[in-house]
């Protein structure tokens, strides 16, 4: 009698340690499950520079495209322009309340009045790859017909390949859910666009 009570006491020990160490693995788990939630909701440095980065990346990209319109392109660019237009203007809008989810604004520091220009002069180091200058900008605005044609498309393509090492860089680096979705849009539709418009120079 005595050993079968012992038995069953032991018994039920092991069922509360089983059940207390299930009970610890299940919480632990959901620990790690919540900060990592939290890290993506909150995001990092490298989300924050990627969004202030290609806020003026984009601001100048539809400024580039109004320039060209204004030249009077050819069809296929003009049709071209408008669409860049339609596409990033209101990725600009999502990324200024991105930025502002973050607890950031879209002006980085050290980047000054770059973005009433739409250029590059007076930025720092956190702009992206591909920009144009001011003077290449002014180019661009004299131009005319053909010849602006073939500015835009040469200086565009240098500024999709801008972006999508950028958004190479925030999928690598960034944990911002909605940032780390626009890096993948822009990466895909600006390569498109790239051979896009390498058939378009090719045709002028």
């Amino acid at each position: 009698m005595r050993t079968s009570l012992l038995a069953t006491s032991l018994l039920s020990a092991a069922l509360v340690l089983t059940a207390c160490g299930s009970n610890t693995d299940t919480a632990s788990s959901d620990d790690r499950s919540s900060d990592s939630s939290s890290s993506s909701a909150k995001g990092n440095d490298a989300d924050v520079a990627f969004l202030q980065g290609m806020t003026p990346h984009h601001e100048q990209a539809v400024l580039m495209s109004d320039l060209v319109l204004a030249a009077g392109p050819p069809a296929g660019v003009a049709d071209l322009a408008r669409r860049i237009k339609a596409a990033q203007s209101p990725e600009i809008d999502q990324m200024t309340s991105m930025l502002k989810d973050l607890g950031a604004t879209a002006d980085s520091g050290g980047q000054g009045g770059g973005h009433s220009s739409g250029g590059m002069d007076g930025m720092g180091a956190e702009a992206h790859e591909g920009m144009m200058s001011d003077a290449d900008l002014a180019t661009l605005k004299d131009a005319r017909g053909v010849d602006a044609a073939r500015l835009y498309l040469e200086a565009m393509i240098v500024h999709h390949q801008g972006a999508i090492k950028a958004s190479d860089a925030q999928l690598a680096d960034g944990v911002y859910g909605p940032a780390r979705m626009l890096a993948e849009s822009i990466a895909k539709a600006q390569a498109a666009e790239i051979a896009e418009m390498r058939q378009l120079l090719a045709s002028l």
